[in-house]
C-alpha cells in the first residue's frame, strides 16, 4: 500500500496535536500495538538538514508519537509549544513511519508530504 498524502502546518509557538489513524482495506483499525514509530521533517528528499525527528519515545515535553491508542490503529503525532518555537524553516517534507517489533522488522511508511511553518510575531521572553 502506498503512503498517504497529508500536507499541514507547523504555527511556530504553538501546540500541534493531531491523530493519525491507520486502517486496513476493510476499513477495520489495525492493531499497531507491537509497533514503534518515527517521523523527520527535512529540508528536502535526501536533505541533509533535519528540523526536527520524533519518534515513540516521547521527549520530556511529550513531543513525539504517542502509541497510548495503538490496539486502535492510532497514533498521535505531537510538537510541543516549546519544540515548535525553536524550529526555523519556510518549507519541508516529511514522511511518518511504522515499524513492527518482529524479529525481522517490516518498515511500513503511512503518510508522507509537505509542512509549512507559519513563523510567530509573539514570543515569550
Amino acid at each position: 500500500m502506498a503512503a498517504g498524502k497529508f500536507n499541514f502546518v507547523i504555527e511556530q509557538g504553538t501546540t500541534l496535536d493531531f491523530d493519525v489513524e491507520y486502517k486496513d482495506s476493510n476499513n477495520t483499525a489495525v492493531d499497531l500495538s507491537d509497533y514503534t514509530g518515527r517521523m523527520q521533517i527535512k529540508d528536502k528528499i535526501g536533505g541533509n538538514t533535519t528540523h526536527i525527528t520524533l519518534s515513540s519515545t516521547l521527549s520530556p515535553d511529550n513531543t513525539g508519537l504517542n502509541f497510548a491508542e495503538a490496539s486502535s490503529g492510532k497514533i498521535k503525532v505531537f510538537i510541543s509549544a516549546n519544540s515548535s518555537s525553536a524550529l526555523d524553516f519556510s518549507k519541508a517534507v516529511y514522511d511518518l513511519e511504522i515499524v513492527s517489533g518482529s524479529t525481522f522488522p517490516v518498515v511500513t511508511r503511512l503518510l508522507q508530504g509537505n509542512v509549512t511553518l507559519d513563523k510567530e510575531v509573539t514570543t515569550v521572553s
